[in-house]
């Protein structure tokens, strides 16, 4: 039996499968509002069978965006336009969730296949950013320096991430992501390589853990209890001090668990251009989020490298991950859950992923003489 195609239930949720379309960044839009072009791309990975479909990293202001093509959702326009995204998800049979974010130091960019580097301040789509400390990233792309946030500024953050989790809400979302990794701006809060303040914010883990916490806090006030509020959390950065920021980690999720966090999405920290990943292993991920889910006793997401159906089923079925995020290979093959059925082994593989006009024609229909139908 296929764990990769059992239910789940989280809350008033329950997913059809254990297969997450990841928040896949399309830098698509202009002025951060979603159009036609996104309601066909997230549409057809909620008909192509995947039980939990994410809207990518949508920004909760303009000058938290990764670039001038991100989405976002800092006014009532863009909520608008989200509302039909999130039925139509649902309706195919998916659970609608979008991820929330800030880039922090790492906004103000070309989009990748434009050159995937920061723009200046004064040039056409670029902006001054913010983030914990005047401390660029410091690779040969990501090099502009910060403006350090003032505490007004954090709190107007915190306000725009509450803000728009109550639009995400209104705008029919049944599972929210706060994303709190990749070295955007919750994430560089938590990092020494990117905090460098000597006030509450700054400093020990205490200070250091205090910004996502409080932006936790307010966005929790926002979101109803009866769906997940789930995070993305980087929990390690491999830069050789990995065991350290895994303790510490665990801890920020203890913390938030207690604060009423319902689900962790683990992930990598990428703080730092000097890390090294190892991305040819074969869900390299799988140990760590194991260790997260057992000390923690959350539910858990593992990412990376989950393309392969044998390999995303192992992770479920050994109890290392709940479900698994898959991006690419959905990418290449919006279909991909009723591939995986189908090559784990799944009774009548195409009626357990897809709409049954598709299902019929896949497996039940038969030639033998011309119908009405033909």
């Amino acid at each position: 039996m296929s764990h990769l195609f059992e239910p789940f239930t989280l809350k008033g949720v329950t997913l059809r499968n254990r297969i997450v379309a990841a928040p896949m960044c399309m830098y698509s839009v202009n002025d951060g509002l979603i159009g036609g072009w996104h309601r066909t791309h997230l549409e057809q990975l909620a008909v192509g069978g995947a039980g939990l479909v994410t809207v990518e990293m949508t920004d909760v202001s303009p000058e938290g965006r990764i670039t001038w093509g991100d989405t976002g959702l800092w006014n009532d326009e863009q909520a608008a336009a989200l509302k039909p995204v999130a039925a139509a998800i649902k309706e195919a049979g998916a659970v609608p969730a979008i991820q929330l974010g800030h880039a922090g130091r790492k906004a103000s960019a070309n989009r990748p296949w434009e050159g995937d580097n920061q723009i200046a301040d004064d040039a056409v789509h670029g902006w001054q950013v913010i983030a914990p400390s005047a401390l660029a990233f410091g690779s040969d792309k990501v090099w502009k320096v910060p403006r350090e946030m003032s505490v007004d500024d954090i709190k107007r953050v915190q306000g725009d991430f509450a803000a728009a989790a109550a639009r995400a809400r209104d705008a029919g979302f049944e599972w929210l992501e706060l994303h709190f990794a990749h070295g955007f701006l919750a994430h560089s809060f938590r990092s020494p390589y990117s905090n460098h303040r000597t006030d509450e914010y700054g400093g020990s883990f205490e200070n250091r853990s205090r910004f996502i916490l409080e932006t936790f806090a307010a966005v929790r006030a926002e979101w109803p209890d009866e769906y997940p509020l789930s995070a993305r959390i980087g929990v390690v950065e491999y830069d050789g001090k990995d065991d350290e920021m895994i303790v510490e980690s665990i801890e920020l999720i203890n913390r938030l668990k207690q604060a009423g966090l319902d689900f962790v999405s683990v992930s990598v920290g990428f703080s730092t251009p000097s890390a090294t990943v190892p991305w040819s292993e074969p869900a390299f991920m799988a140990p760590i989020v194991e260790r997260v889910r057992r000390e923690t006793g959350m539910p858990v997401a593992i990412g990376w490298g989950m393309g392969d159906p044998t390999i995303a089923d192992r992770v479920v079925r050994n109890g290392q991950s709940d479900l698994v995020v898959v991006g690419r290979a959905l990418l290449a093959n919006p279909h991909w859950p009723y591939e995986a059925a189908a090559a784990l082994g799944v009774e009548r593989a195409s009626w357990a992923t897809l709409p049954a006009p598709y299902a019929f024609w896949l497996e039940d229909y038969v030639r033998v003489t011309p119908s009405v139908t033909d």
